[in-house]
């Protein structure tokens, strides 16, 4: 599907400031780097660009050198903030952002996650994440997957993942702390209440969203009220929103949710993350209309919900 779409209007309330003061030139048509608005994530108070590359994308490359190439491409044309974790492409995902990285690591804002649940799972984690992305801290390190109040019980127990956490920000080797999921809001609430030292929260906010078991009404609410940095993830439905809406439409809405701060984009090229660029270079929020027009097309028609493919990431 070729991605070259153009919106008006201006990115309201977020700073047009660079993400960096300078860049590579790129070759024709492709945007000028530099241009992407940041915004303040929550009440961290650090400023951070509102799209993001997310790592679960890397094994669209065929390997770690391809990967890494286009890592650093996404450096070059101006993004500046990078999604990963421990999980993604059995670890290549890490490996490929250290590599393309190197000597510019200082100038991004690098995550990573990990699935362990216990203190000691989580700390030997940390340890190959930080030497797989050649770095000595991270960002922001995130528990990653919550899906269940068991999951919560484990990782606030005494010898719980929460202890690493908290340990690994104390020495240094991480900036923020935070969680992930897609499987159940309501687990999702429940986290951000039971512990109220978050700094960041990741979690579905698409169009159809709000058709099964939704984040927008249980979750995102919750974190806006404590502040929480927000990043919002499976923007484009993985993919399956695109049959009924363009890519701006999917960006733009994710970016008109109230408390939403960053959106993760799993672009595998460089003419899908400039598509992404100019979306928030243009950035107008969206009407109430507009809210609810492509609502009901995410899942009318040739929607998510017209067919075999559903939410499959969410609780049946």
């Amino acid at each position: 599907m070729k991605r070259r779409l153009f919106v008006g209007g201006a990115f309201a309330g977020l700073s047009m400031s660079g993400t960096r003061a300078a860049a590579q030139t790129v070759k024709a048509q492709t945007v000028k780097a530099g241009d992407i608005p940041v915004t303040t994530l929550g009440r961290t108070g650090v400023k951070v660009s509102v799209i993001a590359q997310g790592g679960a994308r890397m094994d669209l490359h065929p390997d770690i050198p391809a990967a890494a190439a286009h890592v650093r491409r996404m450096y070059d044309i101006g993004i500046t903030y990078f999604d990963c974790a421990r999980s993604y492409w059995g670890g290549r995902s890490e490996e490929a952002y250290g590599i393309g990285l190197q000597g510019v690591r200082k100038n991004a804002f690098l995550t990573t996650k990990t699935m362990g649940r216990t203190a000691k799972q989580v700390e030997d984690d940390l340890a190959t994440s930080l030497r797989l992305l050649k770095t000595d801290y991270v960002d922001l390190w995130q528990i990653h997957s919550i899906q269940t109040g068991e999951d919560i019980e484990r990782i606030l127990a005494p010898d719980g993942a929460m202890k690493a956490l908290e340990a690994a920000k104390k020495a240094g080797k991480c900036r923020l702390i935070g969680f992930t999921g897609h499987f159940d809001p309501g687990a999702h609430a429940a986290l951000l209440k039971a512990y109220d030292q978050w700094d960041t929260v990741m979690m579905p906010v698409h169009a159809a969203d709000h058709a099964h078991l939704s984040f927008e009404e249980t979750a995102l609410p919750v974190a806006k009220e404590f502040g929480i940095g927000v990043q919002a993830i499976k923007i484009f439905g993985k993919a399956n929103l695109l049959r009924s809406l363009n890519p701006t439409e999917c960006l733009r809405y994710a970016l008109s949710q109230p408390g939403v701060h960053v959106a993760i984009c799993g672009a595998g090229t460089q003419g899908q993350m400039e598509d992404n660029i100019r979306t928030v270079q243009n950035f107008k929020p969206m009407s109430a209309d507009e809210i609810a027009d492509v609502r009901k097309k995410a899942i009318t028609g040739a929607g998510v919900y017209s067919g075999p493919t559903l939410e499959y990431w969410k609780k049946a």
